[in-house]
Formats: C-alpha cells, structure tokens, sequence
C-alpha cells in the first residue's frame, strides 16, 4: 500500500497532527485508473471548499495530481487524500501558523459481487443518528464516528449497507453513500443541509440527469416514504450506482434508474 506524506514515501506524520488529535481536516476517497483519478477536479474542488469552510490553509491543486499518480500508477484502484490542518500542540485553538499535512494512500479495488450492480443490494436502517450542524453539512471532514458506530452495528454480509436517519428522525444517506428513491414517479434525494455528505457520485448523477433532462429533487425524506418507492438506489464515487433490492425487509424492484446512470458514468472515464 502505497502512502505519501506531504509528497514523500517516506515521509513522517506528526503523533501531534490536528488531523488525529480532533479529526481537525478532510478527506476524498476517489477511483483511481492507471493514475488518474475518476471526477478529480470535482474531488478537488470539494476538498478545496472544505477546506475553506474549516479555515484551512487551501491544497495546492496543481501538485496533488501527481502524488494521486504515485500512489496508484497502474491498474485500477483507490486512493485517499487526507488533509490536516498539521501538527500543533494541545488545545483546541487552531494555530495561526500551522503547516497543512497530506496524506495520500493507494488501496487494491474493492472485491464486489457483480450482482450488486445487476441484482441490487440489501439495506437495513441504523440504530445510530446523525447529529445536525449546518457549519459541517455536506463537507467530507475527518469526524466520522457517527459512520463508523452505525458500520459496527452489523456483520451479515448479505448487508451491503445502512441508512442513517438524522436526530430528527429524517431519512439522510447511508454510512458511506447517498441515497435517490422514485417516489410518486419522482427522483427524490435527502436534503443535506444539516448534516450528511455530498458525495462526487451524487453530484454526477445530478450532471447525468440534467444532460438528460430529468428532474431530481432535494429534500427532506422520511422513512415511511421510502416505502412507497418504486426504485431506490445508493451511490458514492466507487461503486457508481447499486440498486436496491430489499430494505429492512421490504422487497423493491430494481428497475432501470441505477443501470443507465452506470452506462453513462462508464462513458465518462
């Protein structure tokens, strides 16, 4: 596995980075093809917010490309792209001074079923709840452990995922997903305002749909309503598009909607 810290292999990561001490950063995790990551500028482009949101110090998008390449330069795999606000001491005041650190890490693929793309996936709903905050919402930032106590909740791997509900009980995405449903002959997607991430995948199915022409539309989403739907699907910038086949139980037909948005997205790159 390849890792770079601040552009070298054997670079040195601080024990006293804002980015383990208080999850002070963000990340992308991004398909990466002989070097060349799938949706880079728009990758980059949420990186670059994120980091304006946080007051970070802004990544220098002319370089991280090529550290992207060192760290997967052949064959298809994953790459993560960490960026701190650097080390400092303790205390939760940022400092003015403080010296960014990248982490770029390569990843082998991941060993998927093709069934999940032409049979669908299960889904359950998580016990755990999303706490809202507009300051953070959308933004892929380094505090996770929301997702990563809702992922502990189960080990059947016939689950492929989990949705979360935010505190007030509204439908947001799944742990490492977003969610569309067709309700009432209407794609619908969580609104993600308050709290939940805006994935690349997510903003490519909404360039897809309106190349096509097609209508989708953000709001708020309670579980009942995804009873009704006629397809459902989860998306994030690996696996494309899975339908949905069962949720909690409920059985859901698959449907064309996550199979032309793949079609399109392998045209892109």
């Amino acid at each position: 596995m390849p890792v770079l810290v601040n552009g070298r292999v054997e670079g040195r990561l601080d024990p006293l980075d804002r980015g383990l001490q208080y999850g002070d950063g963000l990340f992308e995790t991004m398909a990466v093809q002989d070097g060349r990551a799938r949706f880079a500028e728009w990758h980059l482009a949420r990186l670059t917010d994120g980091a304006r949101r946080l007051a970070l110090s802004a990544p220098d998008q002319e370089r991280l490309p090529g550290q992207i390449a060192a760290a997967w330069p052949e064959g298809r795999g994953v790459v993560k792209l960490i960026w701190t606000r650097g080390a400092a001491g303790r205390g939760y005041r940022p400092p003015a001074n403080a010296v960014p650190t990248c982490i770029v890490a390569g990843f082998e693929w991941p060993a998927w079923p093709q069934s999940a793309w032409t049979d669908g996936v299960r889904l359950r709903y998580c016990r755990t709840r999303l706490g809202r905050n507009p300051l953070l919402a959308g933004i892929k930032h380094l505090n996770r452990l929301e997702q990563v106590l809702a992922r502990a909740e189960w080990s059947d791997e016939s689950v492929a995922e989990g949705l979360m509900l935010d505190d007030g009980g509204q439908v947001i995405s799944g742990t490492q997903s977003n969610l569309f449903a067709v309700i009432a002959g209407q794609i619908v997607t969580p609104a993600l305002d308050q709290c939940g991430v805006a994935g690349v995948m997510r903003r490519a199915f909404f360039a897809w749909a309106a190349e096509h022409a097609i209508a989708v539309i953000e709001r708020s989403l309670l579980p009942g309503e995804l009873e009704t739907a006629a397809e459902l699907l989860v998306t994030n910038a690996l696996i494309g598009a899975w339908p949905v086949r069962e949720l909690a139980g409920k059985e859901f037909r698959t449907g064309s909607l996550a199979a032309r948005f793949n079609s399109w997205l392998e045209k892109q790159g």
